[in-house]
Protein backbone atom coordinates (compact mmCIF):
# COMPACT_ATOMS: atom_id res chain seq x y z
CA UNK A 1 0.00 0.00 0.00
CA UNK A 2 1.11 2.99 -0.58
CA UNK A 3 0.98 6.40 1.44
CA UNK A 4 -1.96 7.73 -0.87
CA UNK A 5 -3.90 4.27 0.26
CA UNK A 6 -3.46 5.22 3.77
CA UNK A 7 -4.22 8.93 3.45
CA UNK A 8 -7.61 7.90 2.11
CA UNK A 9 -8.85 5.24 4.44
CA UNK A 10 -7.88 7.39 7.52
CA UNK A 11 -9.66 10.23 6.63
CA UNK A 12 -12.59 8.15 4.96
CA UNK A 13 -12.93 7.20 8.74
CA UNK A 14 -12.25 10.41 10.16
CA UNK A 15 -15.77 11.87 8.02
CA UNK A 16 -17.81 8.98 9.04
CA UNK A 17 -16.57 9.47 13.11
CA UNK A 18 -17.58 13.23 12.72
CA UNK A 19 -21.00 12.73 11.60
CA UNK A 20 -23.22 14.50 14.09
CA UNK A 21 -24.85 11.46 15.22
CA UNK A 22 -24.62 11.92 19.07
CA UNK A 23 -26.46 13.84 21.41
CA UNK A 24 -23.66 15.81 22.57
CA UNK A 25 -22.54 16.55 18.59
CA UNK A 26 -26.00 17.24 17.41
CA UNK A 27 -25.40 21.33 17.66
CA UNK A 28 -22.91 20.96 15.51
CA UNK A 29 -23.93 20.38 12.60
CA UNK A 30 -22.09 19.18 9.35
CA UNK A 31 -19.37 21.25 9.78
CA UNK A 32 -16.31 18.80 11.17
CA UNK A 33 -17.64 16.32 8.12
CA UNK A 34 -17.68 19.27 5.82
CA UNK A 35 -14.57 20.27 6.31
CA UNK A 36 -12.55 16.80 6.13
CA UNK A 37 -15.15 16.01 3.41
CA UNK A 38 -13.21 18.53 1.78
CA UNK A 39 -9.74 17.53 2.67
CA UNK A 40 -11.11 13.93 1.18
CA UNK A 41 -11.78 15.37 -2.09
CA UNK A 42 -8.23 16.84 -2.17
CA UNK A 43 -6.73 14.25 -1.19
CA UNK A 44 -8.32 11.93 -3.91
CA UNK A 45 -7.47 14.27 -6.53
CA UNK A 46 -4.14 14.25 -5.56
CA UNK A 47 -4.09 10.81 -5.64
CA UNK A 48 -5.69 10.36 -8.78
CA UNK A 49 -3.06 13.26 -10.29
CA UNK A 50 -0.23 11.02 -9.32
CA UNK A 51 1.02 13.49 -6.57
CA UNK A 52 1.06 11.50 -3.50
Amino acid sequence: MNLGTILLIVLVLFVIGALPRWPHSATWGYYPSGGLGVILIIVIVLVLLGRI
